[in-house]
C-alpha cells in the first residue's frame, strides 16, 4: 500500500507575527464613514481599516491634554 502524502493547507492573509492581542470593536455606520474618509486622505498605499485604527489610536495617545 502506498503512503499518502499530506499537503498542509495554506493559510489566508499575512503571516502571524505572534505579537499583540486581538481587539474586536463594533462601529456604527457614521464612524465607519469617518474612518473610510480618513483612510482616503492618506498617501498611497492606503492603510487597511485595522491599520488606520492603530494609527488613529497612536495619534490620540500622543496628543497633549
Amino acid at each position: 500500500m502506498k503512503k499518502k502524502t499530506v499537503i498542509p493547507r495554506k493559510r489566508h492573509g499575512p503571516p502571524a507575527t505572534g505579537k499583540g492581542e486581538p481587539v474586536v470593536v463594533r462601529m456604527h455606520p457614521p464612524q465607519l464613514t469617518a474612518l473610510d474618509d480618513w483612510i482616503a486622505q492618506q498617501p498611497r498605499p492606503f492603510p487597511s481599516r485595522p491599520e488606520a485604527v492603530r494609527r488613529l489610536v497612536a495619534l490620540g495617545l500622543k496628543a497633549k491634554r
